[in-house]
């Protein structure tokens, strides 16, 4: 009796492990997002109508520890991206203890690195990002905080993160300035392609994008 006990056992042990496996390997691949596959007024006009090979461009900021930073930091890694400012104290805050979270799991993990771009460079310089950084428990050379050309931070919004302007998104921090401020994540494979948009603010799409990012560092 014992016997046919411990293999029925062992059976549903197999049958359970075998359904697990199963369900992993159904699990769809991420979207490749291209400029054609988000709102209209998400894009850059002059890159309306691309629908494929969008990747994120060059760039060059220095970081919260005096650093320039600039693509090739991220050649072959994953990476989650945010816009924010530091004086802000509506969805940032939020936005970035879920940073934290993700940090916190990953942490020590060459693969996986977070970019916060500020939207306010004229108050955000090095050595503001440098306390906020360190507020926030900052792992050096894994969270950078970015600081530089507002224009250029801009630019690199439209151009390749394709992150809402303030008018037209959800939880708006600073309503009514000329701030790109939005409560996107975007999350970003090793070939600089778009994988995924995720609110910052929203715990369920944050466990949701650990697991996407747990599907990309498996690729």
């Amino acid at each position: 009796m014992k016997r046919l006990f411990f293999i029925a056992l062992l059976l549903i042990v197999c049958v359970s492990i075998s359904y697990n496996m199963l369900k992993q390997n159904e699990q769809k691949p991420l979207p490749i997002i291209n400029p054609t596959d988000v709102k209209k007024e998400m894009v850059d006009p002059e890159l309306l109508g691309i629908g494929q090979g969008h990747t994120i461009g060059k760039f060059s900021f220095t970081n919260q520890d005096g650093i320039k930073i600039t693509e090739k930091e991220i050649d072959n890694t994953i990476f989650v991206a945010e816009y924010f400012f530091s004086t802000c104290k509506s969805i940032c805050p939020i936005m970035n203890e879920q940073m934290q979270r993700i940090q916190k799991k990953y942490k020590g993990n060459r693969s996986l690195k977070i970019l916060s771009f500020t939207v306010d460079p004229a108050v955000d310089n090095p050595e503001t990002l440098k306390r906020y950084a360190t507020a926030h428990g900052y792992e050096r050379g894994q969270w950078h905080f970015l600081t530089g050309s507002k224009s250029e931070l801009y630019a690199l919004a439209r151009k390749s993160f394709f992150v809402l302007k303030p008018a037209e998104a959800n939880n708006i921090g600073d309503a009514g300035s000329d701030f790109i401020h939005t409560n996107n994540f975007v999350l970003v494979d090793r070939k600089k392609r778009i994988r995924g948009y995720y609110d910052g603010t929203n715990l369920v799409e944050i466990d949701k994008l650990l697991d996407d990012i747990d599907l990309l560092l498996a690729e």
